[in-house]
């Protein structure tokens, strides 16, 4: 019995262990096991007491890396967008605006890290819950920053002007198209259905350059 209460005395009264988080957590890791119960139960089934209870952490331990369990679909997102400028500082400033666009976005998806299958799971879950498509507002508006800034300094005008917002903005549009094609064919290539979309909103900026695109 002493035995018992020692132990109960040792779990501080928020559930918090004297220890500290247990060797080996990672937000990284709350990611792969939060993907695992959203798959197996769906989003809405799963709180963050079970990810937390899964991963043998607290629920303080979680919110120190997600501030909710929707935010743990979005990990890693600033790396995708870090990624996309990176592709687009690549391409030389001669090719046409729109291509370069369809060229870098194609290219930041091709090298994107990790497993295509987890990549497909992640974004059929963020297209299956309101909760989920709610939240995705303020990180696809980074994503379309990110391309109406490029816009912005390709045709020398503020970011805020209509075309560098139109492009960006209508690149994510086509680009989440895009997505909901690959989720629908398993086994075909997201790059070919980005470069397929993008391909044809080129035609459609074409002409503010006075060029067309291909």
């Amino acid at each position: 019995m002493e035995r018992s209460r020692g132990r109960e005395a040792a779990v501080s009264a928020d559930g918090e262990r004297p220890r500290g988080r247990p060797r080996g957590t990672s937000a990284r890791a709350l990611d792969l096991i939060a993907l695992r119960l959203f798959s197996e139960r769906g989003f809405d089934r799963v709180t963050v007491d079970d990810i937390a209870a899964e991963a043998g952490v607290t629920r303080r331990t979680f919110f120190r890396y997600f501030e909710s369990k929707a935010a743990v679909l979005w990990h890693g997102w600033d790396t995708e967008v870090a990624r996309l400028q990176r592709a687009l500082d690549r391409i030389d400033d001669e090719v046409p605006l729109m291509r370069a666009v369809r060229q870098a976005v194609v290219d930041a998806n091709r090298t994107r890290g990790g497993d295509p299958d987890e990549l497909r799971t992640r974004m059929t879950l963020l297209t299956a819950s309101e909760a989920l498509m709610a939240s995705a507002a303020p990180h696809y508006e980074a994503w379309g920053r990110a391309i109406s800034e490029y816009a912005a300094r390709r045709l020398g005008v503020p970011a805020d002007a209509l075309i560098p917002l139109a492009v960006g903005r209508t690149t994510v549009a086509a680009c989440r198209a895009a997505y909901d094609c690959w989720l629908g064919e398993p086994e075909s290539d997201l790059t070919a259905w980005l470069d397929e979309a993008l391909g044809a909103l080129g035609d459609g900026f074409a002409a503010h350059e006075g060029g067309t695109q291909s």
